[in-house]
């Protein structure tokens, strides 16, 4: 392992410590780590040798390089803007009250509160499976809020019951999540095979078994939250247009989930731009914002729409963006990866068992992303050398990058955004907190794929 690597590795461990030990500073961590990996490419640049010879060297012919162009095009500016656009419109959205009404119809149909914290992670995880985590996240989080006030309960449960959920849902489609679609073009699939693939059970069947299970494992864990609820009066809502902007929003995003981007285009095939949803929430959000400016000459709303936005989540997820590119860049992923590879022994069950368990470990701590596209690349050549199928191999390293997410409050762009809402309502949640729900909801949503993917691919 080269120097730089060494050196980017222990950078990274560090910034992480310091979110998970400080999380009302995480956006200066990330913002100080990203800055370091900036000032050791420009370093690299302009004073090669300044660390002595050979320092920024990566062993395999190439050197670290990373400017700030590069540091700016690794943050996913679609990602930003969609929450940006998303925040807005939710805020208009629970102005409305809108909110509240549903929270009343909910309890109105809930026998307890265990069962509506089940029902909502249930609705939040077939939304995901359409519709960006985030987006699901921001969308459905002011229903929890509004429910749990009215019960006047507190909130931090059934939001990272959410989120979870939302994440989990992410590898059930082709347009769920990221990794399903560098997955898919890796592997040749398209929208039907996340369904059925080969005569079996595709990626969407694993996904809802694990939903299941984790389900009764929500159901378990507020075994005993059975106050009776009950409702008096339901709320009144006159404004219906921010609804209409919301559900518009989610019709839009689900309508263009299924044009490909750029990499996900056969040649000739009309793509959309990589920016197309964060578009999409930001002028759903302008129409709400212009709306209440020039015909409803509410400029108090304006005012507290853009205040509203959570400028601390998205500072932290720009950071965390700029410091994953920044190891990536120094071989950091890299190295990972083709320590995995070597581990197998040439056992299939235990290479599957590997790429599994440590993709959910990475994932808690990493940006997935990077990680199942470095691994994606090398998923065939350990499939070859101990003549397995490849697509078990495939699905396990989605099953585990995807859901390993769930298990920090920082592992996954759903749980920090989850914990920026609860952050703005007053509730700081520790990592113990958060884990005393992600661990166990995890664990048994990953087992349940991992036992079904085995029983089908191997």
């Amino acid at each position: 392992m080269s120097s730089i690597t060494i050196a980017a590795l222990i950078i990274f461990a560090a910034t992480y410590v310091l979110m998970l030990a400080l999380p009302k500073f995480r956006p200066f961590v990330t913002v100080g780590s990203a800055l370091v990996f900036i000032a050791l490419g420009a370093v690299a640049s302009f004073s090669p040798n300044l660390f002595g010879e050979g320092f920024f060297a990566l062993g395999n012919g190439a050197s670290y390089s990373y400017s700030f162009a590069d540091a700016l095009s690794n943050i996913d500016w679609n990602v930003i803007m969609m929450i940006a656009g998303t925040m807005g419109t939710v805020f208009l959205f629970i102005e409305s009250k809108m909110p509240n009404l549903i929270s009343d119809v909910l309890i109105s149909k809930m026998p307890n509160m265990k069962w509506a914290i089940v029902c909502l992670s249930l609705f939040a995880g077939i939304v995901s499976a359409f519709v960006d985590n985030v987006a699901t996240v921001l969308m459905i989080a002011p229903v929890a809020l509004a429910f749990c006030k009215k019960l006047n309960v507190s909130p931090v449960p059934s939001i990272i019951c959410i989120a979870v959920s939302s994440n989990l849902q992410g590898a059930a489609t082709l347009v769920g999540d990221t990794t399903s679609i560098l997955l898919a073009k890796q592997a040749n699939l398209d929208f039907s095979d996340f369904f059925v693939d080969e005569g079996k059970l595709g990626m969407f069947w694993v996904v809802e078994a694990g939903a299941i299970v984790s389900a009764l494992i929500i159901l378990f864990m507020f075994r005993k939250e059975n106050e009776k609820i009950s409702f008096n009066n339901r709320t009144v809502v006159e404004d219906k247009v921010p609804t209409v902007l919301l559900l518009g929003t989610v019709i839009a995003l689900i309508a263009v989930s299924f044009i490909p981007y750029k990499d996900g285009a056969a040649p000739g095939q009309f793509y959309k731009p990589d920016i197309t949803n964060g578009i999409i929430c930001v002028t759903f959000f302008a129409i709400g914002i212009i709306r209440e400016y020039f015909f409803k000459h509410n400029t108090k709303i304006v005012k507290e729409a853009f205040k509203e936005i959570d400028y601390f989540t998205i500072v932290l997820l720009a950071g965390l963006f700029v410091v994953i590119g920044g190891i990536e860049s120094a071989g950091v992923v890299d190295v990972i990866g083709q320590t995995i590879a070597k581990l197998g022994a040439g056992s299939p069950f235990l290479i599957f068992t590997i790429i599994v368990w440590i993709s959910v470990l990475l994932s808690a701590f990493i940006d997935n992303i990077p990680y199942t596209a470095t691994m994606l690349s090398i998923v065939p050549v350990i499939a070859a050398s101990v003549g397995v199928e490849p697509k078990l191999l495939y699905y396990g390293l989605l099953c585990g990058a995807t859901l390993g997410g769930n298990l920090t409050p920082i592992g996954a762009s759903a749980n920090i955004t989850g914990i920026g809402i609860l952050r703005k309502e007053g509730h700081e949640v520790k990592s113990s907190t958060f884990m005393k729900y992600s661990v166990p909801f995890t664990l048994a949503a990953v087992t349940t794929g991992y036992l079904m993917l085995w029983f089908l691919w191997k």
